[in-house]
């Protein structure tokens, strides 16, 4: 009866040793497990919306001599221009609105500014016309370029884009001193915005009637400027 009692518990010893030894197996493992999913992830490609893009264009002899634009893919970014006299640039929001926003990557993509080495200036030389210059910033990616006249349609289109995203932001800009500050600016300023307009020289006209909405009400402002603005108001709503 005492052998049979000793063998039994050398036998529940052993049995104990073994899943003793299999738990300890199975929390290495588990540990292991662990410490790969923790491992970070690989950093991913730069992607179309981390590119930033950057319009300038100069010339001295110009009213507004000076003028960058730089934005995001989402349009939303910031213009600096500079105006004959001035000893500091303006700086002022920019929000390029849907359909500008659009237009102006289109243009770079059709351009494929950074895959390509294309020099957009023409054989033609137009130096009193003022210097362009385009750039664009993706990830470690970067190329300018420069010129004052090109052939190439696209390049072309893009600054046409710019131009016009400028005059009217500039507009927006000089229009809301004139509220503040100067309202007998006003009707010069709105009879710009209209000669703008009739140009096709503006980037999205609609986008500026909720603020001529305000003009047409504000008493600030003489009566023939908000006048003005109403009739702009009534082209736009066409």
């Amino acid at each position: 009866m005492i052998a049979a009692l000793a063998i039994l518990g050398a036998a529940l010893c052993a049995c104990a040793q073994t899943q003793g030894n299999a738990v300890k197996q199975n929390k290495r493992e588990e540990s292991t497990t662990t410490t790969k999913a923790a491992k970070p992830d690989e950093k991913t490609p730069a992607t179309a919306d981390d590119a930033i893009y950057t319009y300038e264009f100069e010339q001295p002899q110009f009213t507004i001599r000076h003028i960058i634009i730089r934005h995001d893919a989402t349009g939303h970014g910031e213009i600096s221009f500079e105006r004959q006299g001035d000893t500091e640039p303006i700086v002022d929001p920019l929000e390029l609105s849907e359909s500008a926003r659009a237009r102006i990557i289109n243009l770079w993509e059709t351009l494929r500014f950074l895959d390509s080495s294309e020099n957009y200036q023409s054989e033609r030389q137009y130096p009193h016309l003022g210097t362009m210059r385009l750039k664009m910033k993706r990830g470690t990616q970067e190329r300018s370029a420069e010129f004052n006249w090109t052939n190439n349609p696209n390049a072309k289109s893009l600054t046409d884009e710019y131009r016009r995203a400028s005059n009217q932001a500039i507009f927006v800009f000089d229009i809301s001193v004139a509220r503040q500050n100067q309202p007998l600016d006003s009707p010069k300023i709105l009879d710009g915005l209209d000669s703008y307009i009739s140009r096709n020289e503006i980037s999205d006209p609609k986008q500026l009637i909720p603020l001529l909405r305000d003009l047409t009400i504000d008493e600030r402002l003489p009566l023939i400027a908000r006048n003005h603005a109403e009739r702009i108001l009534k082209k736009l709503e066409k």
